[in-house]
């Protein structure tokens, strides 16, 4: 099963996890700039694929093989994306919120919420965007070995949510709070403490039950032993497969994708093919 987050697409989760998102222009170092001089981010290798025209900036607090990072994608000739409603933000644990919004401020980024406690609760945070119109969510927090530790998607009905996150994706419910104040509940899923690890973030907005999510933000990437077993698990869960197990021509890394039941697409990689990847 599933081992950690690699990479987040934007591009986001792969260790250990990563996430994607799609970049509306091409990635100069005066878009990085702002993962690098803002997020205090590290620019951890950039590759163009000029023959299906689009390239890749990977970007994170340390190397790929152990730490979760985003995947930028600019697509050549696309200029415009649709981030939808569903998508949340990603977060960021840092040591001071107010000074770091500071610094924000001071190399032009745009913060759309200042320092303060976060509704419902005692901890300080701030949101800031990046040039495209992410949202980032400040954290205040001690020293962690993942700063980049939090990625959130609203969902239509939390309880299956989680279900299907902990029997499909083997993530355990670290903790869920219910704010009917504000009139939305969340769920924390994740492979491990969230102090350590980065985590998702499923928020269920009361009485809501479908979003758009635009073409904006595309993935979560997480690390897994042997993605045969893990499509198989999927498909018991009750997830839709959009790629069958195998490798991927041309670097032969094995990989599976899914849906899970609200539409969000996730991408598992074989954890030894990816390291040879890197390599």
């Amino acid at each position: 099963m599933a081992t950690c987050f690699n990479s987040i697409f934007q591009y986001l989760l792969f260790p250990d996890v990563g996430f994607m998102k799609n970049r509306n222009s091409s990635l100069g170092c005066g878009y990085c700039r702002f993962y690098t001089e803002c997020l205090g981010m590290k620019l951890l290798r950039k590759r163009d694929i000029p023959e299906d025209r689009y390239t890749n900036a990977f970007l994170g607090y340390g190397p790929e093989d152990s730490h979760f990072v985003v995947e930028l994608t600019y697509n050549y000739g696309v200029d415009k994306y649709d981030i939808g409603t569903g998508f949340g933000h990603f977060g960021i644990a840092v040591e001071d919120v107010a000074k770091t919004v500071d610094l924000v401020k001071a190399k032009g980024g745009k913060v759309t919420r200042e320092p303060g406690p976060v509704k419902g609760g005692n901890t300080v945070i701030a949101f800031i965007e990046d040039p495209d119109g992410y949202k980032f969510e400040l954290l205040e927090r001690g020293p962690t070995p993942e700063p980049l530790c939090q990625v959130m998607l609203r969902v239509g009905d939390l309880d299956r949510a989680i279900n299907f996150y902990k029997k499909a994706f083997g993530m355990e419910l670290l903790r869920k709070r219910d704010n009917p104040d504000y009139k939305y509940t969340i769920a924390v899923m994740g492979y491990g403490p969230e102090d350590k690890n980065a985590v998702l973030e499923l928020t269920y907005n009361h009485g809501v039950t479908e979003y758009d999510k635009g073409n904006g933000y595309a993935q979560i990437a997480i690390g897994t032993d042997d993605v045969y077993k893990t499509a198989e698990a999927i498909k018991l869960s009750g997830g839709k497969i959009t790629r069958e197990p195998g490798p991927l021509p041309g670097i032969n890394t094995k990989i599976t994708a899914c849906l899970d039941p609200d539409g969000w697409k996730s991408v598992f990689v074989d954890n030894l093919d990816f390291l040879k990847e890197l390599e």
